[in-house]
């Protein structure tokens, strides 16, 4: 059945939604794709491309964010709008990083609500003096958008809040989902309104945009496409109690490149990759990639910089040094601790008040000395537990300054009101120290302020630091983005108060040259990594990761957040029926090798006895004396030599070719090394002890191998262990003829020299020597081992076992990267496929026999 969460996902792809006010009209864009524009702007889930790059290149990046980068008020008169750029905001500052010819355009929501009547004259001003395109969400689902599912579910999940009870968190509410994929909906729609696919970039920000991949996905295969994570990114244990988790994880898995402010928060999600899908990274030259159906999704670990110029430009301010003159005045004496943070639940404000009255109970010199100021910006988000803050945080500053306040002395300063840019820069100035205790939080970009402040402009200003020393203290939760690239900072666990107090009495009783080295050695860092820098950096690889869009064929598969690109090589097709039987039919000598599970029988059949459908199209097949057919599998002779007893003239290759026979009246051939299975003696102990250590885990024995499974064990664990087991037995069987691999949850060991592809040079070979050269081949497979045989068919051509007028056709089974040239979807399209081959077979006379 399909999950409930997917409740009228078609309709909302196919653009239905529930409330979605008047049409608006699409704005102009330049088209460089080949086709009609009608394609492109009936917004269904067919992919416009092209099999070539356009001819026209023009650089371009669509930045899409919840915002758009742009300050709007009602003119005086109340009739219409006037805008501005707001330098404050991060994505105003991103296209420092980018070439100077390259244009950016911004797609975002604007701040303020615009009559439905003004829409489109506010949308066409946007676009042509800001190059921004507005998205406009309708009220209702606005509010289910943002403040309801991102910040009742997303934000509180992220910063590992989970929902215990309706009063705490809420719990999930399907309508709240279903408005936040209508609004990302409506985003993509803006963006298709402008993009030029085959040209742009497309890079999309945070949270609140998180299925936006797919629905762009859907719409162009082969769209370039980043997504940036500002928020952290929980452990998989609290990431998986969020009841869309998977419909979330694959539309960021659309993106080309994902990236994340720390290892951290990557590792986080990789594991959720690993643990809920399956998905195994992979570092190569220091790239992280994953592997997703053919395309390899970048990983990217960059945390975000502040915009140098923006600091630096308000440092030059007169009112800025007139602000720090009478900060100067009111701090006479003092030592001055500063706490810049949005009112939030996650800022652990009142966490930092606690630690400030510990430090001055533990360290009572600093009673009358040191004093707290706490900025608190507005709150973004509302509800019961941010009213319990701000009560709490209220009644500890006024405990804390009746208990140590004296006359013209007060330990906490709470400023709970905005406050320009200026006026905090005057206080980073002249703060002898920054305390950050949030519990959570993504980057928080105060301390990097706070630095380049306290380095002023030039050796002249020293408007804090009389001695005309470039210092500063940090004071840092371990639990923000930032801290990891903060290596001179104390660093605290902001839950340990006591912990938190000493790191405040150490930071601010320091000496001042070791001040100074931690100083200089963040400012060598802040200023050289810089929003220019990230930004430059993602969009490199981003370029990167998509260089060979334009070089693989890629089809759109699935359905909902159940889609995804399949990106394969420009050769790589479908096996059809018409094409091998025409084939087939012209051919004398045909060699025929078929892997059983996955191929002919499906992985998840809990009965592994072949059908008496797949034994009688088997049987035909091997009646006709032109064909050379054989079962090619790792599992036991026994097994398959049962199985597969009605089939007199089948060839069986059991154990990935370590048993072999040509014929049910043949003796069992060994194909390996050697018969000494000594070495059993020496990795089955060792195997043993894993799986005792593993639950779930088990070992299959094998006349010539031994197999540890891990499929029901603990997907983590057990992957850990297999790499350590791995290891293990590499060492200890080092000198004994054998080959240790790992495939999908195993660990096999088996003879040297045992492998599907020499099975298939073996056949090969004896057909061409008894005078049979095979001029059909046909070898299909599913997994891993069976690779070995499609490689090998090339080697063969190249020493003239086969010719390279053979008809080859290698086929895999499912559509996924594979050397092999074709393939099928599943078993039962192997299995249509053998039966239109049967019906082809005819049983030659007996007298043709020799001369075929």
């Amino acid at each position: 059945m399909m999950s409930r969460s997917y409740t009228n996902l078609l309709d909302l792809a196919s653009g239905n939604f529930p409330v979605m006010g008047r049409e608006r009209k699409h704005l102009h864009r330049v088209m460089t794709v080949p086709g009609i524009i009608s394609e492109l702007d009936d917004d269904q889930g067919n992919s416009v491309t092209s099999d070539v790059p356009s001819s026209i290149v023009v650089d371009r990046v669509i930045i899409v964010a919840n915002q758009l980068p742009v300050k709007a008020k009602r003119r005086p008169d109340n009739k219409g709008w006037s805008f501005s750029w707001d330098e404050d905001s991060l994505f105003f500052h991103i296209k420092d990083g980018f070439p100077d010819d390259m244009e950016v355009i911004y797609v975002g929501s604007l701040r303020v609500e615009v009559d439905s009547n003004e829409q489109d004259d506010v949308s066409q001003l946007l676009l042509d003096r800001f190059k921004c395109v507005p998205a406009f969400l309708p009220p209702e689902i606005l509010e289910k958008y943002y403040h309801g599912f991102c910040k009742q579910h997303l934000w509180p999940v992220f910063h590992y809040m989970l929902p215990f009870s309706s009063s705490h968190g809420g719990r999930f509410d399907r309508f709240l989902w279903e408005a936040y994929v209508a609004a990302n909906k409506i985003f993509s729609q803006k963006v298709i309104e402008v993009i030029n696919p085959e040209d742009d970039y497309v890079w999309i920000h945070d949270y609140h945009l998180m299925v936006l991949p797919t629905f762009l996905r859907r719409r162009f295969n082969r769209l370039r496409m980043g997504f940036f994570l500002h928020s952290p990114f929980p452990s998989s244990e609290i990431y998986r109690t969020l009841p869309m988790r998977e419909e979330i994880l694959k539309a960021l898995l659309n993106s080309d490149l994902i990236g994340f402010h720390t290892f951290d928060y990557a590792r986080h999600f990789l594991s959720c990759c690993s643990r809920m899908m399956g998905l195994e990274y992979q570092s190569k030259r220091g790239y992280i990639g994953l592997e997703y159906y053919g395309r390899t999704v970048g990983i990217k670990i960059m945390p975000v910089g502040i915009h140098m110029g923006q600091i630096e430009s308000v440092l030059r301010l007169a009112d800025k040094e007139w602000r720090v003159g009478e900060l100067k005045q009111q701090f006479e004496g003092k030592t001055v601790l500063l706490g810049v943070d949005d009112m939030d639940i996650f800022k652990g404000i009142n966490l930092k008040l606690l630690a400030m009255e510990q430090m001055l109970k533990q360290h009572p010199k600093w009673q009358g000395r040191a004093v707290l100021v706490q900025i608190a910006n507005p709150a973004r988000g509302r509800g019961k537990d941010l009213e319990e803050i701000e009560d709490e945080i209220q009644e500890s500053c006024k405990r804390i300054n009746e208990t140590f306040g004296q006359p013209g002395y007060e330990p906490i300063v709470f400023i709970n009101r905005p406050i320009s840019l200026s006026e905090r820069v005057a206080y980073y100035t002249f703060a002898e120290c920054v305390v950050v205790t949030a519990l959570r939080d993504g980057m928080n970009l105060t301390p990097y302020e706070y630095i380049v402040c306290r380095q002023g402009i030039s050796a002249s200003d020293s408007s804090s630091q009389s001695d005309g020393l470039k210092k500063s203290m940090l004071v840092v939760s371990e639990f923000i983005g930032c801290s990891p690239s903060l290596s001179g900072a104390l660093r605290i666990n902001p839950w340990n108060v006591e912990a938190t107090a000493g790191a405040l009495n150490e930071a601010i009783s320091m000496a001042d040259a070791e001040k100074q080295l931690r100083h200089e050695k963040h400012y060598r860092y802040v200023s050289t990594h810089d929003v220019a820098y990230w930004s430059r950096s993602f969009f490199q690889d981003m370029e990167r990761t998509c260089k060979d869009h334009f070089k693989r064929r890629c089809w759109g598969i699935g359905l909902g957040f159940g889609f995804r690109v399949v990106a394969l090589d420009p050769n790589f097709r479908k096996l059809t029926i018409d094409t091998i039987v025409s084939a087939y039919a012209r051919a004398k000598n045909r060699a025929i090798l078929l892997d059983y599970d996955g191929t002919v029988m499906p992985q998840t059949s809990m009965n592994k006895t072949p059908s008496e459908e797949v034994i009688s199209i088997i049987n035909t097949l091997c009646g006709d004396v032109g064909n050379t057919v054989f079962i090619v599998s790792g599992r036991g002779k026994d097994s398959l030599g049962k199985w597969f007893a009605p089939c007199k003239k089948l060839g069986i290759a059991a154990e990935h070719g370590y048993f072999m026979r040509w014929s049910a009246d043949k003796e069992w051939e060994i194909c390996g090394q050697g018969s000494d299975f000594g070495w059993m003696q020496i990795a089955e102990p060792v195997m043993k002890l894993y799986t005792e250590a593993t639950d779930g885990s088990y070992i299959e024995k094998k006349d010539s191998a031994l197999v540890w499974h891990h499929q029901d064990a603990d997907l983590g664990f057990g992957s850990s262990q297999a790499k350590e087991m791995l290891d293990h037995l590499e060492s200890v069987l080092a000198n004994e003829p054998v080959a240790v691999k790992s495939g999908q949850f195993i660990v096999e060991v088996k003879p040297q020299g045992v492998s599907k592809g020499l099975v298939a040079e073996k056949i090969f070979t004896s057909m061409a020597e008894s005078g049979r050269q095979a001029d059909f081949v046909l070898c299909i497979g599913d997994d891993r081992s069976d690779e070995d045989m499609f490689e090998i068919i090339g080697n063969t051509m190249n020493i003239g076992v086969l010719s390279s007028n053979t008809a080859v056709f290698a086929c895999t089974v499912g559509q996924k990267p594979s050397k092999a040239k074709y393939y099928l979807d599943d078993t039962t399209e192997v299995i249509t496929m053998l039966g239109a081959l049967a019906e082809e077979s005819v049983p030659l006379p007996a007298t043709e026999v020799g001369t075929s």
